[in-house]
């Protein structure tokens, strides 16, 4: 159980993970014609029945990482990963042993008065946030792996130019880049990354005043879910002069993180997933392509991002 200190509400208006949402039968509004009711029910067995998505109001909070997360914050980061030769058992043990960095969400508790009649798993996560020091963490599989595979995407993606620039900034000692780690259900609403982010930035500045592992970092790192029109050229040089390149994002406050960042590619994940976590996306009918967006924020840009998160996400 976390400290009180780490459990607090952090959001609501969120309907529940995929696979957990209310559903109702389309049978049941049709209350019209009461003369003509067995007869509408026979033809209606004829037919397949019609779902209809039902959005349920959440609340959540935020407990610190503890050794029962292990199960859903590796299906997380397998969500973020997909099929990159990445030891996620690993990143995800790094992160749990370190108890003083980061956070889980879970839904608050449901009240005995509620009318809420889906079972609640109370260990069931519906997001976290952490941070893995790939300069602390130099010599282990999945730090190793991490920036090995994200320089070979950077090469794949054509910026050339960027990956020296990318392998001399993780090579350099005297800077530590942070992986910052901010992954959730798909459905749940960005308002609550707010407080996520506040908390884990007052835990680092913390961890750096106490010498604790994770404290100092020069550079974040970040991967980001996003996604573009399909058919759509994704050169970053031919539109130089749009903020966010045509990218649309999974967590739609990674926009900020993308404007202040110093370096970024992106690549495409369009055959490593058939689901809509991180393969195939349509909206209004229109095929979007998915991506992986690498980049690399200076840690002192971290509290104009903040503020920018309050402007836009504030409950």
């Amino acid at each position: 159980m976390a400290s009180r200190s780490k459990r607090r509400a952090v959001g609501n208006g969120a309907p529940r993970p995929p696979g957990s949402q209310l559903q109702r039968d389309e049978e049941e509004e049709d209350e019209v014609e009461d003369e003509k009711e067995d007869s509408d029910e026979e033809d209606s067995d004829e037919e397949d029945d019609e779902v209809v998505d039902e959005e349920v109001n959440v609340e959540f909070e935020a407990y610190s990482i503890s050794d029962t997360d292990y199960d859903g914050i590796k299906k997380l980061l397998q969500q973020l990963f997909l099929k990159a030769p990445v030891n996620t058992a690993e990143l995800t043990d790094l992160l749990i042993q370190q108890s003083h960095i980061g956070s889980v969400i879970k839904q608050t508790d449901v009240s005995e008065g509620s009318d809420d009649d889906v079972d609640v798993d109370e260990d069931e996560i519906f997001g976290f946030i952490s941070l893995l020091n790939l300069t602390e963490r130099k010599g282990t599989q999945c730090a190793e792996q991490i920036k090995e595979w994200i320089l070979s995407c950077c090469d794949q993606s054509g910026e050339e130019s960027l990956v020296e620039q990318l392998d001399k900034l993780l090579r350099d000692t005297a800077r530590p880049v942070g992986f910052l780690l901010s992954e959730r259900f798909i459905n749940v609403p960005p308002q609550i990354a707010l407080p996520m982010h506040q908390q884990l930035q007052k835990e680092l500045a913390e961890a750096h005043k106490t010498n604790k592992p994770c404290g100092k970092c020069y550079f974040y790192l970040l991967i980001s879910k996003t996604f573009v029109e399909a058919g759509r050229h994704s050169s970053r040089k031919k539109r130089s002069n749009q903020k966010t390149d045509g990218l649309m994002f999974a967590n739609a406050e990674e926009e900020f993180f993308y404007e202040k960042a110093v370096l970024k590619f992106s690549y495409s994940v369009q055959d490593e997933s058939d689901t809509c976590l991180g393969g195939r996306w349509s909206f209004d009918d229109v095929p979007m392509k998915p991506l992986r967006t690498v980049m690399l924020i200076p840690a002192d840009k971290m509290s104009e991002i903040m503020d920018k998160l309050k402007e836009h996400l504030s409950l």
